[in-house]
């Protein structure tokens, strides 16, 4: 690949959150052509391994008020300046095409040097309510991306919606046939996103151990949990005699979404946008913690088109949470029409429609 192609400066933060649509776009542009590179920090750089290695990764030295203590805090502005200047000398030299910032405080330094140099800057959030950075710069870019829509906007503010971009092993298994729960081995998969998985660790595996012992008997469950609550999870799902994998990641997920009769998770933008391309009914259950509650707001789309049932964490019981399962998983028809309205609120062709506005950005920066 010549230094002639153009390139793309992806800044992405440090969660799967915004790596994943990160991931997707990349993929994308690498088969048009492109050079891209990855702007994150060593918290972000954990997330590389799934993209390719043509994608160049570049850490940058980035700060958030929101963790540590106050030494931490008061050192974190001069972190965030010291990333800001080295971004804006190295995009002073290299001349991108376009950048695009997905999100979380890693993206300050690239998402600031690129208005500084005149860059043409794209966002793209991936909530239905902005996060904080990409709030700081929705005023401030050529185009704001929506991956969830509608998204609450700063006044004055107008969105495109692209729908958040999947991977190419999510988009792999897009649409893939639904088997309808029934007396034979059924899946369940229960995810909780990179925070606040402690409470489905908690609920899930006594509200399984409330089920009928007729279903318990068909469940074989994939959960992720924390390394702290894996021995504990394991044991009570031994203690009920249910077969349970449970590990603190899944590599495979995309093939055990497609195989899954039943989806229970956190409402992240990603885990939403995988659940739905792929098609699998969902019980939500949306972090508390979350800014502006925009779990709650990215789970309101399946909600709506009937694919999914939302559980509060203030509602969320292990009785309330068994019989949600058991009213999924004894009606095959009901099932079988929430994966297919599920499928009906994907957009397969995020990473598509986001490379077409980086394309077409970079063609008005050229001219």
């Amino acid at each position: 690949m010549t230094p002639s192609n153009p390139h793309l400066i992806i800044a992405a933060g440090g969660t799967g959150g915004h790596m994943f649509p990160a991931q997707a776009l990349s993929e994308v542009m690498l088969r048009r052509g492109w050079r891209v590179t990855l702007s994150t920090d060593a918290r972000g750089a954990r997330y590389t391994d799934g993209f390719s290695h043509a994608v160049g990764v570049r850490q940058v030295a980035s700060a958030t008020f929101a963790r540590g203590g106050v030494a931490a805090r008061l050192v974190a502005p001069f972190r965030i300046l010291g990333g800001i200047l080295g971004a804006t000398l190295r995009m002073w030299r290299e001349k991108p095409d376009v950048v695009v910032g997905f999100g979380g405080y890693p993206t300050i330094p690239a998402m600031a040097a690129a208005w500084l140099t005149r860059t043409p800057v794209m966002l793209h959030e991936q909530n239905g309510i902005l996060g904080r950075v990409n709030r700081l710069f929705a005023r401030r870019v050529d185009v704001v991306a929506c991956g969830t829509w509608p998204t609450v906007l700063p006044e004055g503010v107008e969105g495109v919606h692209t729908g958040n971009p999947v991977r190419a092993a999510v988009l792999e298994r897009a649409g893939a046939p639904y088997m309808p729960p029934g007396d034979w081995p059924m899946s369940l998969l229960v995810f909780g996103g990179s925070q606040g998985a402690r409470i489905l660790a908690d609920c899930v595996p006594e509200a399984v151990a409330r089920l009928p012992e007729g279903l318990r008997g068909h469940l074989r469950i994939a959960q992720q949990a924390r390394p702290e609550d894996h021995a504990r999870v394991t044991e009570a799902y031994r203690r009920i005699g249910v077969r349970a994998e449970v590990e603190p990641f899944f590599r495979d997920m995309p093939r055990r979404l497609s195989e899954a009769q039943l989806v229970i998770s956190r409402a992240g933008a990603s885990s939403v946008a995988d659940i739905s391309v792929i098609g699998r009914p969902a019980i939500l259950i949306p972090y508390a913690a979350a800014t502006a509650n925009h779990q709650a707001a990215n789970a309101a789309g399946l909600v709506d088109v009937n694919a999914a049932v939302m559980i509060s964490e203030s509602r969320l019981t292990p009785d309330g949470l068994a019989q949600a399962i058991e009213t999924i998983l004894t009606e095959p028809a009901a099932a079988d029409a929430m994966a297919q309205s599920a499928l009906s609120a994907g957009v397969p062709d995020a990473a598509e429609r986001l490379a077409a506005l980086v394309e077409e950005l970079a063609r008005k920066g050229a001219a």
